[in-house]
């Protein structure tokens, strides 16, 4: 009987120094889904963002950079609206003369 329960003791004491002496890996890992909890946020706050910009902006007639008054409002625009002549170059930077510059 004092055999067994040293066994439980000394078996309790190894899984407990193994799990406070995780190897590097599993580390890791726990870093990556903390990263992927914060990427959701992120995604999550961009849609709200995006959410709140559309409410702010409407596609209508204005398809040229000086009929826009910002940059997000030219962003907006390329981004929903069909027909726009905003981005000359196509790389994705609306209006980089007189707004967006970057």
């Amino acid at each position: 009987m004092n055999k067994f329960l040293l066994g439980i003791v000394l078996g309790g004491l190894g899984l407990y120094a193994y799990q406070r002496a995780r190897p590097p890996e599993q580390v890791q890992v726990d870093r990556g889904s903390d990263l992927q909890a914060e990427r959701t946020q992120v995604e999550r706050d961009d849609s709200r963002n995006a959410a709140r910009d559309s409410s702010r902006f409407r596609c209508d007639e204005r398809k040229h950079c000086s009929q826009m008054s910002s940059c997000e409002e030219a962003e907006f625009f390329l981004e929903n609206c069909p027909g726009t002549k905003m981005d000359g170059d196509r790389d994705g930077i609306p209006c980089e003369d007189q707004h967006c510059g970057h």
